[in-house]
């Protein structure tokens, strides 16, 4: 890693601009602060990150459940040049080959081989596309009545209202940004530790998944257009379903006309061991949405990758052609990085690498049951695990938002040099091209945070 450190002075006049003028994504604005606030990093390669100070941090979580391939690649920095220096953006009416090209691998990739990708600028947007494109195939068919989308209470799909509004929101849609949008039905999450059906039968009946039947017959399909779901909801608190899961809501979804779409935001390209997440119980989805991982974070991209059957009604005459456009959607420069991004994740093996070492991440995560805090440690597909603590063990009891644990672990995160979550649940999901030795220390970390924490509660 080359270093970028910066002298004092440097420092504290980026701090003193950010106090004034930075506002951080869901953090309180101005905190530049070592104890709460952000850090100010400078360079990173793999899973570290070097702050402007020259202290490296591990990164537990990839960015934001994207840097795939690690940080630092020069090839994506090359590609992004070589593809500027030829055409940057595309005009209307235009294609780039970049972007063609990377329609092909993308779809080559897919459950479908057949399906059509449309590009647009980050997860957000393909949710919000994914949403509008079952409607309006409804709408194609004759069925203009199908507006609803059945989605699961927890989840997370994006930021925008409409995103949110299909998780239930939380508790800070409807306090800080009023109503939710209309039309939205939430179920039950498939979370075995913690579900409303099984948590306390010995083991999963997937009531979960028919909870979505219900929930379609209660509505009247012929008003349902979609369901929408992560295969694995890093939201929900990172819960493997049970391998019946995903085919039992295929099956309903196509007995009630139901379009259904998975959310691989964060599980796509590789983060639980396969390319996607669906082929561990192989199904096909109708729609389903990429961003993130595409570029690894290099820049920013996203798209809802549509099977044959749903991109098929959108041809013929203009008026089945599907009225919507994202300014950035298919960006000549982001799809050049989103080739460079899989020639080295296939290159280099990293899914392979993700199912490795996510087996072996799995394996050492168990030995933090031995703090009695740790009630439950998820994980086995790929690189995408947590460690959820709780007040209780027996009786699964969380502990009381008096507590303060996220604001416990915020500081000694900060001291173990860990980038990430901590709180009732500790969200791990590094880089795919992690080595043993990193997954040791990594566990080593967290399981010395567990130790102090559990001190102090």
């Amino acid at each position: 890693m080359v270093s970028n450190r910066l002298n004092g002075e440097q420092i504290e006049e980026l701090k003193q601009q950010a106090a004034a003028h930075f506002w951080p994504h869901a953090r309180p604005a101005g905190d530049m602060s070592d104890d709460s606030g952000i850090k100010l990093v400078t360079s990173a390669k793999g899973v570290w990150v070097e702050d402007a100070e020259g202290k490296q941090w591990f990164d537990t979580i990839s960015g934001m459940w994207l840097k795939n391939i690690g940080h630092g690649r020069k090839e994506i920095a090359e590609a992004v040049f070589e593809q500027m220096q030829e055409i940057s953006y595309s005009p209307g009416g235009t294609v780039s080959p970049a972007t063609v090209k990377l329609a092909a691998k993308v779809a080559s990739l897919s459950p479908d081989k057949e399906s059509r990708v449309y590009f647009v600028s980050g997860g957000s947007e393909a949710v919000e596309t994914a949403l509008k494109m079952a409607k309006n195939f409804h709408k194609n068919n004759g069925e203009g009545t199908r507006w609803k989308v059945i989605s699961r209470e927890g989840s997370y799909h994006g930021a925008t209202l409409a995103c949110m509004s299909l998780g239930g929101g939380g508790i800070s849609a409807p306090v800080n940004f009023g109503p939710l949008m209309p039309g939205n039905v939430h179920v039950a999450q498939p979370a075995p530790y913690r579900c409303v059906y099984c948590a306390d039968r010995g083991g999963c009946n997937l009531e979960c998944a028919r909870d979505v039947d219900r929930a379609i017959e209660h509505e009247g399909a012929a008003t349902v257009a979609a369901f929408i779901g992560e295969p694995i909801s890093a939201a929900a608190g990172i819960y493997v379903p049970h391998p019946e899961y995903w085919p039992t809501i295929r099956e309903i979804c196509d007995r009630h006309g139901v379009v259904m779409i998975c959310d691989e935001v964060i599980t796509g390209f590789g983060r639980t061991g396969k390319m996607f997440a669906t082929e561990h119980w192989g199904v096909k989805p109708d729609i389903f949405t990429v961003a993130k991982a595409l570029t690894s974070g290099y820049l920013p991209i996203g798209a809802a990758i549509a099977s044959q059957k749903i991109s098929e009604a959108f041809m013929g005459d203009d008026d089945s052609a599907f009225r919507h456009l994202i300014t950035f959607g298919g960006n000549p420069t982001s799809c050049a990085a989103g080739l460079a991004n899989l020639e080295i994740m296939e290159g280099e093996g990293m899914v392979e690498n993700s199912a490795r070492m996510g087996d072996y991440l799995y394996e050492q995560l168990q030995t933090l049951y031995e703090h009695r805090i740790v009630g439950d440690v998820r994980g086995g597909m790929g690189l995408l695990a947590a460690v959820e603590l709780v007040k209780d063990r027996d009786t699964r009891e969380k502990f009381p938002k008096e507590a303060e644990l996220s604001k416990k672990m915020g500081p000694l995160m900060n001291k173990h040099g860990l980038l990430g979550r901590g709180g009732d649940v500790i969200s791990i999901a590094p880089p795919l091209c992690i080595t043993k030795d990193e997954v040791d220390h990594l566990v080593r970390q967290v399981d010395e945070i567990i130790g102090e924490v559990e001190e102090v509660l």
